[in-house]
């Protein structure tokens, strides 16, 4: 089997060519999934900022007097 060498703490060390390939792999995993979960966050809180400031929505009024069945 092939060597490669990972940086581990600052320091270079030498390791078979899968337990190389497995260390980057659950290093790519966990920056995934970081970014992932940031981007989701600033998505929802994005979201939450607009409805919060979203001065669009329309205003509840009592309907006309002429809008009301007779008799009432």
């Amino acid at each position: 089997m092939s060597k490669q060498v990972i940086s581990v703490d600052g320091e270079d060390r030498t390791v078979r060519e899968d337990t190389a390939k497995a260390f980057r792999g659950k290093r790519w995993a966990l920056l995934s999934l970081a970014a992932i979960i940031l981007i989701a966050a600033l998505m929802f809180f994005g979201g939450m900022f607009k409805l919060a400031t979203d001065d669009s929505t329309p205003q509840r009024t009592a309907p006309a007097t002429g809008d009301r069945l007779p008799g009432s």
